[in-house]
């Protein structure tokens, strides 16, 4: 079907709701794109886009402005908390043929994105605080008093989605017993190379980001923040923890903290209401699938709008299509972290001899097209 004289209202000017305008502009749609804060996001920490989701950026014309400001990753490495290495992946070689990985700043990645949107009108400081099903329409309310009516109503409004909340019977994001802390420091390796080490239930990442930053990522495995996660993050992990906490005592204004969360919803659909991205399928951060779904959710949903006799057939061929790539990412998600949670002596065993293998099973379903 085209979308001439079909009226669609995106929900989120993120990742998958930028992409998803530019998935659908050639559609012939009226696209109406509102976001709930003030101005695009000049802070935040870093990113890592797997070869899934450089494809999809090359599929929607944006690979070129994002690898303008990116760090393109080779290799992949994991260690133990005393830095003793257990395995390296030349995940340049992996991906050969899908697309690079690549890092950035996440304010970088929304500048290439809203670049790549060009002058698309994004209606900045909105959001729905109502929808109402009228027939084969939705009615929103808007929190300036306003209500307008929509064909297709699409949720890219992250992992706390307030369309999810609206529609879905405000299903909750759950929680997976995981406090992340995130924040910037001072680049100090010159080899593009993405670093884990692994404690006893706790992950420290290092991610190169530009010529000067480095992401940096602690989950300590708790449920809740402690105040003394620096202290503990600096007695427990050898190598570059010291240098990347000292950079954060002495300017913490990059500091990201909080829960990790899961959705997990048995349909992404009601009616003409959709959710996507994390929205519709958040997992644990351990296999940097965020961004990679969102911007497969985006190709998947236009394709399946174009090909379709309906908005109905489209959202159920979307939905069948797409369905089981997220399920197998999050039951990945689920071993890769109880894998983490194993005693320190059979973890490090594993790794050491398995680490390579397993790693590349895990993404396996993942190099072939969405």
């Amino acid at each position: 079907m085209r979308g001439e004289g079909v009226r669609v209202l995106i929900v989120g000017g993120g990742v998958a709701g930028l992409a998803t305008v530019a998935a659908l502009r050639d559609w012939g749609a009226t696209i109406d794109l509102v976001e709930r804060t003030e101005a695009p996001a000049d802070s935040g920490t870093g990113i890592y886009l797997t070869g899934n989701a450089t494809r999809m950026l090359d599929v929607l014309g944006m690979r070129e402005p994002v690898a303008d400001v990116a760090v393109e990753i080779k290799r992949q490495r994991s260690a133990n908390q005393r830095g003793r290495r257990l395995f390296d992946i030349d995940v340049a070689a992996l991906w050969h043929g899908v697309g690079p990985c690549v890092s950035l700043p996440r304010a970088e990645l929304h500048r290439a994105l809203l670049a790549g949107v060009g002058d698309f009108p994004i209606r900045w400081g909105r959001r729905p605080v109502a929808l109402t099903r009228e027939g084969e329409r939705v009615a929103v309310e808007f929190d300036d008093g306003t209500t307008e009516s929509y064909d297709l109503v699409i949720g890219a409004d992250g992992v706390n989605s307030a369309v999810r909340r609206l529609a879905f019977d405000g299903q909750p994001a759950r929680p997976l017993g995981q406090h992340a802390y995130r924040w910037l420091a001072p680049r100090i390796d010159a080899e593009p190379v993405w670093s884990v080490q692994l404690g006893r239930g706790t992950q420290f990442l290092t991610i190169p980001i530009s010529d000067e930053l480095t992401y940096c990522y602690y989950n300590d495995g708790a449920v809740a923040d402690r105040p003394g996660w620096r202290d503990e993050l600096r007695a427990t992990f050898a190598g570059p923890a010291a240098a990347m906490l000292d950079a954060l005592d002495a300017d913490a204004s990059t500091l990201h903290a909080g829960p990790n969360q899961e959705v997990v919803l048995n349909s992404w659909s009601r009616g003409p209401v959709l959710l996507i991205g994390d929205a519709a399928h958040a997992t644990s951060p351990n296999m940097a699938q965020g961004g990679a779904m969102a911007l497969e959710d985006a190709v998947v949903l236009a394709d399946s709008l174009a090909t379709a006799d309906s908005l109905s057939e489209a959202l159920r061929g979307y939905e069948a299509r797409r369905r089981p790539r997220a399920d197998w990412v999050l039951g990945q998600t689920h071993r890769r972290d109880k894998a983490v949670g194993l005693p320190p002596v059979l973890r490090d065993t594993v790794m050491r001899r398995l680490g390579e293998k397993m790693f590349r099973a895990n993404y396996g379903p993942l190099f072939a097209q969405p």
